[in-house]
């Protein structure tokens, strides 16, 4: 995207923040994100006057499988039913994306939903994906991307950026947005 960044981390117990609805929970997730991150700046260094504006990313996903909220799985059972679900079918994706603009306080967010569909995953293919391990570090266990998942991908509906995790016409109109007066 053309953006000079730094990567912080939250630190947050994402497990301990719970909503049913997708929409609400990754966008309370991103706030809080952003929340505690600012907790841990001396916002006070980025609203002196003649500074540079600087803005604060955060971001959530989670995928919905069948109204199922499905995040990252935690055992290789889990994995292996989360994939073997969207084999033949498909599922959705709920993001989020909030923009703090640090040196004015100003705070936008809005979400993105895209659809995977995908043809029959072979069991091996399930298999290869969750001995690597990969699976377990993303929403759902779902990696569009990966060379393994690929070729089985009938469509996506919706920015394959936002099913990787953030979608970047979303986040360049708030970042536009929060630059804005």
């Amino acid at each position: 995207m053309g953006l000079e960044f730094q990567v912080m981390t939250a630190d947050i117990d994402e497990k301990s923040i719970r909503r049913e609805n997708p929409d609400d929970l990754v966008m309370v997730l991103a706030e809080a994100k952003a929340d505690a991150i600012m907790s841990r700046l001396n916002i006070d260094d980025y609203q002196k006057e003649g500074s540079q504006p600087t803005l604060l990313i955060t971001s959530d996903i989670v995928v919905v499988h069948e109204g199922i909220i499905r995040e990252k799985p935690t055992t290789k059972e889990e994995a292996r039913q989360f994939l073997k679900g969207y084999s033949g079918g498909h599922v959705s994706t709920v993001g989020s994306v909030v923009v703090t603009n640090l040196t004015t306080g100003k705070r936008l967010g809005s979400l993105d939903k895209a659809e995977v569909y995908f043809h029959d995953i072979p069991d091996e293919v399930i298999k290869s994906l969750i001995d690597e391990g990969v699976v377990f570090r993303v929403a759902g266990g779902l990696l569009l991307e990966h060379p393994l998942t690929l070729p089985f991908v009938e469509a996506v509906v919706g920015s394959s950026d936002s099913v990787m995790g953030l979608s970047k016409e979303v986040a360049n109109k708030l970042i536009h947005d929060a630059l804005s007066t």
